[in-house]
């Protein structure tokens, strides 16, 4: 392709770090207004790109990069990622690096603050100025409003829902001045179906405008429907480079990701008996009595419901009506109320060691805030609760190294966690990996009762399949009851035996995971499936 058809141009890229190739001959033209998807399994050199792109200090430190790389057919030579974003280079990033405390307003244009003139301003230096805030909320709110989502520019940050999160990072990207080539790395992955559909119809728009557009993302339907090309990556080599009229589906695509033919994990009853039942009969568990939880942007008022032992249950929901704050309140990480009884037992809100005591784990939705200790080793992360809660891994009062990397050894190999070694920094991981260490760290700890919240958010298909056969696999060896809570039913229905909907705070039904989709979107919706279908 000439260089006057392109935006941007690899040609030929490559990277090795300490004699390893990460990435080989790496070539794809992208042009303006066009959007391109970058899909590979989690380790297949995606973020390698990206760093390379940006020419970040862990590429600039290990001695650069092979080939070139053209912008509006100008030889690249950045110094720096604000070499990059100068040029017109703009990334969403997957973790957010948002300040909590700062309105969206103020988020959406940090170091790019609008300021009134003054006498003094002028006399004393810009430093000096009043900001505009005014001028500055206009504006966040026409991006916003580009965006199409129902955003309060002056909310808080902190007070946010996570996906309203994300599009505050979106709409801070967008609102740069000279946006050449945009990169949105899994930008639905912590959004709801509608609110990916939402963002999809704002990709569209950009793009109408001239941006090009670089999506990475693991949900191939959506590569599907927006993309006008795919660059496909295997192990740090570009397998495919297609563009939309030559045809391919989702199929497709999983296969030229993982070089196999893909297993849906179709089989949700597996785990049960031949019976139907649960391992632990019909006992229940836990018993859950007009919960409510104080969690911002998570609607939680009145929930009640039993979960069954040996059970898998799913918790399915919109964003926001409180499928979220239910495992956070019970494990006390967020203030609660009401009653839960645990083996007949109350178990002590707002006390996450009692509830941790009980032999009760929590796989977090927020692994980075929550669940992940980002400069310490794997083997420490993995082991770390398990020698805080249990006293596992101590000899008297001296830690078992030893012990602990060889539990950690087990996980990553089970779990297929890709990294250098149980002593890499967590830090370095992609996020996917980072998923499956906070998932390690739940099964290191051998509970009773696991609650995982989104486990599978930011993982490729080919990981997401392995997640959920170890939660399967965990639930059916080790007779652990598991309650997992996600944005995608279709995940749900996979693996868990029945799934409550929570809708406006509470429970608007329990269904079978086999019942039809239909039933599923009317309780979401607020209605009752039976009465709703019977009209029809």
């Amino acid at each position: 392709m000439a260089d006057g058809d392109s935006v941007l141009r690899f040609e030929n890229v490559g990277k090795s770090f300490y004699g390893n190739t990460v990435l080989k001959n790496i070539s794809f033209s992208l042009e303006k207004g066009k959007i391109m998807g970058l899909v590979g399994e989690n380790g297949a050199g995606k973020s390698t790109m990206m760093k390379i792109l940006f020419y970040m200090d862990d590429i600039r430190t290990t001695g650069g990069y092979e080939g070139s790389i053209y912008l509006d057919g100008e030889k690249l030579n950045f110094s720096n990622p604000k070499d990059a974003i100068n040029a017109g280079i703009g990334m969403v990033h997957q973790e957010f690096s948002l300040i909590p405390g700062f309105t969206a307003t103020e988020n959406i244009l940090l170091n790019r603050e609008f300021t009134k003139k003054s006498v003094i301003g002028k006399a004393l230096g810009k430093k000096l100025s009043t900001i505009d805030m005014q001028a500055m909320r206009l504006s966040a709110s026409e991006v916003i409003e580009l965006l199409g989502v129902n955003l309060n520019p002056d909310m808080l940050v902190s007070d946010m829902p996570v996906g309203h999160k994300q599009f505050v990072e979106i709409s801070r990207e967008i609102n740069r001045e000279k946006v050449k080539v945009l990169i949105f790395d899994e930008p639905t992955a912590v959004l709801t179906e509608s609110e990916a559909q939402i963002l999809l119809k704002a990709l569209r728009k950009l793009a109408e405008q001239g941006t090009a557009i670089i999506f990475i993302s693991h949900r191939l339907q959506e590569i599907v429907d927006v993309c006008d090309s795919l660059v496909v990556l295997r192990d740090g080599e570009l397998i495919k480079s297609v563009k939309r009229e030559e045809g391919y589906s989702v199929a497709d695509i999983a296969k030229w990701m993982v070089g196999r033919d893909v297993q849906h994990g179709k089989d949700k009853k597996a785990h049960k008996s031949d019976s139907g039942d649960f391992p632990g009969g019909d006992e229940t568990l836990m018993e859950v009595r007009n919960l409510w939880v104080n969690m911002a942007g998570e609607l939680v008022n009145d929930v009640s419901l039993d979960i069954k032992k040996g059970e898998v249950l799913g918790i399915g929901g919109l964003a926001g009506q409180g499928k979220l704050g239910i495992p956070n309140g019970i494990m006390g990480l967020m203030e609660a109320g009401g009653t839960v009884l645990y083996k007949g037992q109350e178990l002590r809100l707002n006390e996450p060691r009692h509830v941790l005591d009980k032999n009760i784990a929590f796989v977090s939705e927020d692994r980075r805030g929550v669940g992940l200790l980002l400069d310490e080793p794997i083997y420490w992360n993995i082991t770390f609760s398990s020698m805080q809660i249990s006293g596992k891994y101590l000899n008297f009062i001296f830690r078992d190294e030893r012990a602990m990397r060889e539990a950690a050894q087990k996980y990553i190999d089970q779990l297929e966690i890709r990294c250098v070694s149980a002593k890499q920094k967590v830090r370095e991981l992609s996020g996917g990996n980072q998923q499956k260490i906070c998932l390690a760290k739940a099964f290191d700890l051998a509970p009773e009762l696991l609650f995982v919240s989104e486990p599978t958010r930011g993982i490729d298909v080919g990981a997401k399949y392995l997640v959920i056969e170890a939660l399967r696999r965990y639930n059916k060896e080790n007779g652990v009851t598991i309650v997992m809570v996600s944005s995608e039913l279709e995940e749900l229905r996979v693996i868990c035996d029945r799934i409550a909907i929570i809708s406006d705070g509470r429970v608007a039904g329990i269904l079978d995971a086999g019942e039809e989709s239909a039933k599923f979107g009317l309780l979401m919706a607020g209605l009752n499936p039976e009465e709703e279908l019977v009209s029809v």
